[in-house]
Order: C-alpha cells, then structure tokens, then sequence
C-alpha cells in the first residue's frame, strides 16, 4: 500500500509545511487572548462604574413608570404602576415646553462663550512670558476650584443693587440683574463660563503646546494672520481635543442647578428662570412628585445621550478618528 507525501508549498520545507496549521491555531488563540486583556484591566473600573451609574440610571428609570409621592415614600400606600403617564402628563404641561427651550437656549450660548473664552486664553497663553502665565493659570484654575456654592454668592454680591460694586462702576444705581428674565439668565452664564473656561483654557493650552512649531512657523511665514493660523491650522489639529472639551460643557451647562437655584432664588419670579434640572427638583421635591421628576431625569439623559451620539456621528461621518 502507497501512502501519498504530503504535499510541500515552494519555499517552504515539509517540517515547515506539517507544523503551519499549528502556528495558525497558536496565533489565534494567542490573538484572542490579547483582545481579551485591555477588557481584564478596565474590569474593576467598569464594575465601579456600574454600579455608580447603572443602578441609579434604572431606579430612575423605573420610579418615572409608578405614582410615587411621600405617601409611598412614607410606606402609607403601595406604589402605582401608571405605564407612560408621568410621561404624557409631562409632555401634556406648556411649562415643560418652555423650561425645554430655555434650557436649550441657555445651555448653548454658556457652551460658546465657555469654549471662545477658553480658546481665546489658550492662545494668550501661548503668547505672554513665564510670568504673566503662571498667572493666569493660578487665577482660572483658582476659578475652578471654587465651589458652585461660593461662586454663585460671590457673584451675586458683586452684582448687588444695593452694596455691589458693580452697579456702582456702571452708574446702575439700584438696577437689580435678578428681577428681568433676560438680565437674570446673562448673570448665570457669566458665572457658569467664569468657573467653566478654565478646563477649555488648560485642555486646549496642552493640545497647542503639543503642535509642531515648524507648523506655527510656516503659518506666519506665509503671512497667515493669527485668526487665520488659529481656524485654518490649530483647529483642525486639536479637532480631537475641542470634541472632549465640547461635549463635556454641553453636559454640565445643559444640567446646570445650583447657579440657577441660588442666584435666581429657586428659579426666578414666577419661575421665569426655570432650567429643567431646578425643574425636575420642585416637582420631585417642593410638589413631592417623584415620579413625574423621575421621568424629567430620564428626558434629560435621553437628550443628552441623542446630542452626544449625533455630534460624534458628524464627526465620524467628516473622517475623524476619537
């Protein structure tokens, strides 16, 4: 009996050619195992993040689907399953539609002045000597550090219509900035982007010191102004970086609360200021409706989640790589 020899590619050798599908198997299981690791490291991270995130996002999630006032709460009656009702209710009520587009409006004008401030003093910074930088690092990262609390009160004094020096610098007199609506909304953003630009300066600072300066140089040599190096060549470069520092202030200023709540008083007369995180408060808390402010929370993840996934979209679908 004939037994047929294996058969033997050219250039490689028969120990070669028998011990191959060996090697394949032993390099996809060895390929497996490595797409496994970076998953083994962020284990513990993720359990902690799971367990900080996703329990709280479902409890909120489930009590928006029940009847739940202080009369559950105190255990006087059982919870009532009321399906999408607090939801219908929710968007049955104008004054969410108008707390929705208020809070729209001031969320997007704190993002834009936040990131041209911390732009425009990240580029400063680039430009003054040691000095004059340490100082205002030291100042915008003091900025940064104060509580919401302590700022809001801070501000609230300097714009004082009575002692505030403010009024006084600008010949006001006893103009009060909470009473108008409008007056209201612009002392709030002039404080949230007073305690926001200083993460937009230093991230964006860290990403312009990290740019080649033959790039800058060429730029200038060119005879590029320096709004046209800043739009045509930095932009472009720290597009990556100004995507984090954009969706981190869409999140924190379209959730603001405490600057809301202490310098307009709860929300303003007559709740002219109202955003939907002080909104979902009073009706959580001050009405005792914690189903109804539970299904205010669920809308703003969903809307949050919606703006981020469609920014990165957009900017997927232009060739960026996050």
């Amino acid at each position: 009996m004939t037994t047929a020899a294996p058969t033997v590619r050219a250039g490689r050798s028969p120990r070669e050619a028998v011990d191959a599908p060996g090697r394949r198997t032993t390099r996809g299981a060895a390929r497996r195992t490595g797409g496994r690791t970076p998953w083994l490291y962020l284990a513990p991270a993720l359990v902690v993040l799971g367990g900080l995130l996703v329990y709280p996002i479902y409890q909120l999630g489930l009590i928006s689907f029940f009847q739940y006032t202080q009369a559950q709460v105190s255990g006087g009656e059982p919870a009532t399953f009321e399906g999408f009702g607090n939801y219908a209710e929710l968007f049955g009520d104008p004054q969410f539609w108008q707390v929705l587009l208020a809070t729209v409006l001031f969320a997007a004008a704190c993002v834009v002045s936040t990131l041209a401030v911390g732009c425009a003093l990240a580029v400063l910074l680039t430009r003054v000597r040691a000095l004059p930088r340490l100082a205002l690092m030291l100042a915008a990262l003091g900025a940064w550090a104060t509580p919401a609390v302590t700022g809001s009160t801070v501000w609230l004094f300097l714009f004082d219509p009575d002692f505030g020096p403010v009024n006084r610098m600008l010949g006001l007199g006893d103009h009060s900035w909470t009473y108008g609506r409008i007056s209201a909304f612009f002392l709030v953003l002039l404080e949230v982007v007073w305690c926001s630009f200083p993460f937009v300066m230093v991230t964006v600072y860290a990403g312009i010191r990290a740019v080649p300066g033959e790039v800058l140089e060429a730029a200038s040599l060119d005879g590029a102004s320096q709004w046209r190096i800043w739009r045509s060549v930095l932009a472009p470069m720290l597009r990556p970086i100004l995507v984090v520092v954009t969706i981190q202030s869409v999140i924190w200023d379209f959730k603001v609360f405490t600057q809301i709540y202490v310098m307009t008083g709860g929300g303003g007369i007559a709740g002219q200021n109202l955003v939907l995180n002080v909104y979902a408060y009073q009706q959580a808390f001050a009405s005792s409706q914690y189903g109804l402010g539970s299904a205010i929370g669920v809308v703003m993840l969903l809307i949050l989640l919606a703006v981020t996934l469609v920014y990165l979209r957009l900017l997927r679908r232009q060739g960026e790589e996050l």
